[in-house]
């Protein structure tokens, strides 16, 4: 049995994660982490260095403020965890590389594995069309979401860039009235309205044509499972940062 402490276990997220997780049969929630008290039918606690039950496995689907103190509860612990919360800033980057050399560190900016699939797509079709085609991506989420562009939208922009023989520079968004749009340019547009739930679309706008890959997440559940993956990879691993390209590649 796969024991998790789940942090941010009682978000939207980790809500759906315990679902999820009560329906896996080697794998159950020992402990949940939320900002303020809740019940459930496992012990929780509102800080994670509280957390006094033995586990496995950490996943956390929090806020980007309470990652250092979850790698720092990895670390002394020698734990692997699981970073799924997004809007990560410079300070929480860091902090996972130095976790990472302690115990091993799973963190994609979006868990789904059609993204991530995507985001493999985009570098191989990417130097076939740099010379000729703007790339643009265009992002929709709902309206309590508090980051833009999402972290999906950078993830796929990087895959853009990691492709491409000059990197492009990113553009958030487009206003003026005596633009250029040259191809050295990658426009990032962010769309927040009602509950959508996540699609992303990468527009490449050539010569007389126009090729556009999409996603859409049609429920949470995607997000959750790809947590569930990821915790079951990481069990085993070393210490190292890791991640769904990884995943994807050891299937």
């Amino acid at each position: 049995m796969l024991d998790v402490i789940l942090s941010g276990a009682n978000g939207r997220m980790g809500k759906v994660l315990q679902g999820i997780i009560a329906q896996q049969t080697e794998m159950q929630v020992v402990a949940g982490v939320d900002r303020e008290s809740f019940a459930a039918e496992f012990p929780t606690f509102t800080q994670i260095s509280d957390v006094n039950v033995s586990a496995d496995v950490i996943i956390d689907f929090s806020h980007f403020s309470n990652v250092p103190a979850v790698l720092g509860f990895a670390v002394e612990k020698k734990m692997p965890v699981v970073i799924a919360t997004t809007g990560l800033e410079e300070e929480q980057k860091q902090a996972l590389l130095a976790a990472s050399k302690e115990t091993a560190v799973f963190f994609s900016a979006n868990m789904s594995l059609g993204i991530n699939l995507l985001a493999k797509a985009i570098r191989e079709i990417t130097p076939l069309l740099e010379d000729e085609f703007n790339i643009e991506i265009v992002e929709k989420h709902h309206n309590l979401k508090k980051d833009a562009p999402s972290g999906t939208a950078l993830l796929l922009a990087d895959a853009v860039n990691d492709s491409v023989k000059e990197k492009k520079e990113y553009i958030y968004g487009r206003h003026g009235n005596d633009l250029t749009n040259p191809l050295s340019e990658l426009g990032i547009h962010a769309v927040r309205g009602g509950t959508i739930p996540g699609e992303h679309t990468v527009i490449y706008a050539g010569p007389d044509e126009i090729i556009e890959l999409n996603h859409f997440a049609l429920s949470r559940n995607i997000f959750a499972n790809g947590a569930v993956k990821a915790a079951k990879y990481i069990n085993k691993k070393t210490a190292g940062l890791y991640d769904m390209e990884k995943l994807i590649d050891e299937k």
